[in-house]
């Protein structure tokens, strides 16, 4: 199994024992720890989690909106079967609702007052927000466009904005060509100490849905080796990290083929490393399937014969339950489930990698669609996935 897995299991560990409980915006509390680091290195291994299921097209679609498309606009991801920007899109009528974490009791006519962006000043993007006015003169309200949610509070970013995520992201990628920018000084200026790429510009806060949480890169070329420092300023550990880390890695990789350089390093930093507390019970099952792992490889290397006996009772069953697909998921089916699939991955010969097709040399040519024709993840074994509820 990957290191990012060993390492990843060790932070989530780390804030479940010593982390603090904070509120915050979205209404549901965390569980935090100030910081936390990670180191890749590409040349062993292409990290993306075994633990639980990364759906990597999502994730490296994502990368691409960002950094090839430089897109703000969701839409651009709902045509490839990405639905991941979906609650922080902003409504047809430029208002972005934020909805409360759970509804009770569902109020169709519940109204909020409707907040203006611009309000405040912008050396000062987080002060208190005051209501926007209608051309006739009224505040503006709104109500839930979502049958059973509650509208909990709503901005008005303007009908220009009307199905993106603001001004972050891809916005900034495009205003400032970050990317062409990159590509040219790898290609001309390798010597360079000044390629930082910053996602986070104070001017575009204010009108920014969600500003960047992954928000800094820094490039460096070392000999014919790319090297990569990634900034996360908020980290949602179970959700966000395991899709930003596989981004990144992608990201490098295709960066160093488009300038003839190879993928080295990523040191990768995080403040407010956090798991929302109506997550912990999906990371402790993916705690609990990392320790079922380190079991069973002992096993493998230790007890081979017993291994061997265990596996093919196992599969014995396995095949049995497979002729009555109806039985009722008990625990002890859900755990030979993830025994069958841990077996798996302990007798892999080949870890998980990332393919690039070797002809494509510019990075804005590499295939985006979902089938991603240009990139594939091959020998991706995992243990299945694990819903953890989003905050919005």
């Amino acid at each position: 199994m990957s290191k990012f897995d060993r390492d990843y299991i060790s932070l989530t560990e780390e804030i479940l024992t010593k982390g603090v409980e904070v509120e915050n915006r979205t209404g549901i509390n965390t569980l935090k720890i100030p910081s936390y680091n990670f180191e890749f290195d590409l040349r062993e291994e292409f990290p993306i989690l075994q633990t639980k299921q990364t759906f990597y097209k999502n994730a490296i679609i994502e990368m691409l909106w960002i950094w090839q498309m430089q897109s703000n606009d969701v839409r651009e991801l709902h045509k490839r079967g990405v639905p991941i920007w979906d609650e922080w899109m902003v409504d047809e009528d430029g208002i972005y609702r934020i909805y409360e974490p759970v509804t009770k009791d569902y109020d169709k006519d519940k109204e909020v007052i409707v907040l203006d962006p611009l309000s405040v000043p912008v050396n000062n993007p987080n002060g208190k927000l005051s209501p926007k006015y209608a051309d006739d003169g009224q505040i503006l309200t709104a109500k839930s466009l979502i049958e059973g949610k509650n509208i909990k509070a709503a901005k008005y970013y303007g009908k220009e904005y009307a199905y993106t995520i603001g001004t972050a992201y891809g916005f900034i990628t495009d205003r400032y060509q970050h990317t062409q920018n990159l590509i040219e000084t790898l290609k001309n200026n390798q010597s360079d100490r000044r390629m930082v790429k910053s996602l986070w510009q104070d001017e575009f806060l204010r009108t920014a849905v969600l500003p960047s949480c992954v928000w800094s890169t820094e490039w460096d070329v070392t000999g014919d080796t790319l090297n990569l420092s990634v900034h996360q300023r908020s980290c949602d550990v179970p959700l966000g990290l395991p899709f930003n880390v596989t981004q990144y890695a992608t990201l490098l990789k295709m960066i160093a083929q488009a300038t003839d350089l190879e993928a080295g390093k990523i040191n990768y930093s995080i403040k407010d490393a956090h798991i929302y507390v109506n997550q912990i019970d999906g990371i402790k099952e993916q705690i609990h399937r990392y320790k079922r792992y380190r079991e069973l490889l002992t096993k493998y290397k230790e007890h081979l014969s017993e291994f061997e006996d265990y596996k093919k009772s196992l599969y014995v069953f396995m095949d049995a339950l497979d002729k009555v697909p109806s039985l009722k998921q008990t625990q002890y089916i859900k755990d030979c489930q993830l025994d069958h699939k841990i077996i798996d991955i302990v007798e892999s010969k080949e870890k998980p990698y990332l393919w690039l097709d070797e002809n494509v040399k510019d990075f804005f040519a590499f295939d985006n669609s979902r089938e991603l024709k240009h990139s594939k993840v091959k020998s991706y074994k995992h243990m299945g996935k694990i819903d953890f509820p989003i905050a919005q």
